[in-house]
């Protein structure tokens, strides 16, 4: 099973609107993962790597908010071991992947994962988002982590289904018609499984360059669905726009 998530703004750890508990009542009825891979476009690299802590750290990755948001922590371990996995199996795909001994949860893995297993429970580890990657490579690296799913890992893209920060408006929850009608084109591609269709929204769907003015928290979209495979079945987690033009809807693929 794969996810993608809309993580939102960094705020939506503290105000869960409707996203927040739909992903936690997920996570009660999904089966339990041994651990969860999130690629966020909060660690954006020049080189594929994979972060290798056993105990990584609560990265606060974002300026000017309430002094409550940076003293959150979320105290899940690492997995080195199938992080370990993960960087075979994407070298015998032929990706050239770094270790990292050191990297944290940037708030693309955390903020989410917050509310998807609040007590932490699951270990959780990252692969970075190559700053490189189109909608084609995107796909081919969630197939290629793919095969981490039989070992228990939960492969979750962690975006934003739309993501134009200069028409962000704090206290406007007056849904933009724009990212309204992207959202729904984009849903309709998922549920359908239309993989093709879902490959070229970024060139095909309405709006799109004004949903994702630059494309990083649209690709871990097609990382989770490139990890379900083509035609997946899909299931969507509603979450409304808030701030105007962040759609938090979010998508469980592998499953109805």
């Amino acid at each position: 099973m794969s996810l993608f998530i809309s993580h939102g703004a960094p705020t939506f750890a503290l105000e869960p609107g409707l996203a927040g508990p739909a992903l936690t009542r997920q996570g009660q009825q999904m089966p339990r993962p041994v651990a969860a891979l999130v690629v966020s476009p909060h660690w954006m690299t020049r080189d594929l790597q994979v972060g290798m802590t056993p105990e990584p750290v609560t990265i606060h990755d974002f300026r000017g908010f309430e002094q409550a948001l940076y003293e959150l922590q979320y105290p899940a371990s690492g997995h080195p071991p199938l992080a370990g996995q993960a960087l075979a199996q994407l070298q015998k795909s032929g990706w050239q992947p770094l270790a990292n001994p050191d990297r944290g949860l940037d708030h693309g893995a955390w903020v989410p994962m917050r509310h998807l297993y609040p007590d932490a429970s699951v270990p959780v580890f990252q692969v970075s988002l190559p700053a490189s990657l189109d909608s084609q490579s995107a796909w081919r690296l969630g197939r290629d982590l793919a095969p981490l799913q039989e070992e228990g890992v939960m492969i979750i893209g962690s975006g934003s289904l739309t993501h134009n920060l200069y028409e962000v408006r704090w206290r406007d929850e007056q849904a933009a018609d724009y990212a309204r009608q992207f959202s729904h084109w984009v849903r309709d591609a998922v549920l359908a499984g239309d993989s093709n269709r879902l490959r070229a929204t970024l060139d095909q769907a309405p709006h799109a360059a004004r949903a994702h003015p630059t494309s990083e928290h649209f690709l871990p979209l097609l990382v989770a669905a490139g990890a379900a495979g083509e035609g997946a079945a899909a299931r969507l987690i509603e979450g409304g726009i808030e701030h105007k033009v962040l759609s938090m809807d979010s998508f469980v693929f592998g499953s109805t």
